[in-house]
């Protein structure tokens, strides 16, 4: 090649690199959401998080903050392998078949090894005193329906319990009117009304078992502040939340959510707890939220089907009278 025809190439190269530079600055630009008529960034739809990411990291990933591509696709392809539906084991009484369940089928999009990511190990700085309360509830839940989470008790999920990955009905609702945010759960038909007009909170003497949330906005971001529990609900109600699970919660709680649309499918959440009565320092959970325009959310009825708390209860008044009179 001529030293004419180099000096062709190498500026035909260069207005190439030109020309596509400002494609690509624009493909970098922060996604802009909608906005609702009050002017509101718009969060409304219906997403879903169930997913195959644990709550907390386990020991085998101990010190990997996320895995590979190759890594996620040969998990989801374990997992659709062994989801299919298997006679229960002798003495086994079974449980939901498959299509009950949503436990997901995908690993979260950004391929983190746990929904917790602060501390950075991926596991919630749980107190040993708060850990034996767990264990004694656990152990006595036959005993007495004061043992049993509030969502077997069909009271709550929790606030901030209701927005992490269950087994199943894994749907929320967002619905936004001037001066709120409406968020309701498919679990247990929980809504929850979110003010955002810079009220403060409610008065110390008043406690809930969901708080009292407040919003605002933080440019495009929600942050939603829950305080004034009244510490009879646990942190975390869903067995997918393995031993996170029936860890109680404190009337010291205080729960920071951040809500916010990072493209037209996805949302964004965070959540950072803070309960020094039961934790030993505060830790957050992070994970997106997808939007699913197909899913339909049909009525919950915890009480009416609650049979699991009754078979209990009657199971432990069975094993007392096969024990015999106590002295």
């Amino acid at each position: 090649m001529s030293p004419k025809s180099v000096g062709k190439v190498c500026i035909s190269a260069i207005v190439a690199i030109i020309m596509i530079a400002p494609v690509d600055a624009q493909s970098q630009k922060a996604w802009t959401p909608a906005r609702t008529p009050d002017g509101q960034p718009d969060l409304q739809g219906i997403w879903t998080n169930a997913t195959l990411t644990p709550f907390e990291r386990s020991a085998e990933l101990a010190g990997k903050a996320t895995l590979t591509p190759e890594e996620t696709a040969a998990i989801e392809k374990r997992a659709s392998e062994n989801r299919v539906d298997r006679p229960p084991r002798p003495g086994d009484t079974g449980n939901y078949n498959q299509v009950f369940l949503d436990s997901g089928s995908t690993w979260l999009s950004t391929r983190q090894t746990s929904l917790v990511v602060d501390p950075p190990d991926g596991r919630v700085p749980v107190k040993p005193s708060a850990a034996a309360q767990r264990d004694y509830d656990l152990s006595h839940v036959a005993d007495s329906y004061v043992h049993q989470t509030s969502w077997e008790r069909c009271i709550t999920r929790g606030v901030p319990a209701g927005m992490f990955p269950a087994g199943y009905n894994n749907a929320y609702q967002i619905m936004q009117t001037p001066g709120y945010v409406l968020i309701f759960s498919e679990m247990i038909h929980e809504a929850r009304v979110i003010p955002l007009d810079g009220r403060p909170h409610l008065p110390q003497g008043i406690r809930q078992w969901n708080g009292d949330s407040i919003g605002h906005w933080d440019g495009d971001t929600l942050v939603v502040d829950t305080t004034n529990y009244n510490g009879k609900g646990m942190i975390a109600t869903s067995a997918a939340t393995a031993r996170i699970r029936g860890i109680h919660e404190s009337e010291a709680l205080h729960v920071v959510e951040r809500f916010r649309r990072a493209d037209a499918n996805t949302i964004s959440y965070e959540a950072t707890i803070d309960d020094p009565n039961m934790f030993s320092a505060s830790w957050k959970v992070s994970m997106p939220l997808t939007r699913d325009a197909d899913y339909v959310i049909y009525e919950y009825a915890c009480h009416e089907g609650n049979y699991a708390m009754d078979d209990i209860l009657r199971a432990g008044r069975e094993k007392e009278k096969a024990a015999g009179p106590t002295k």
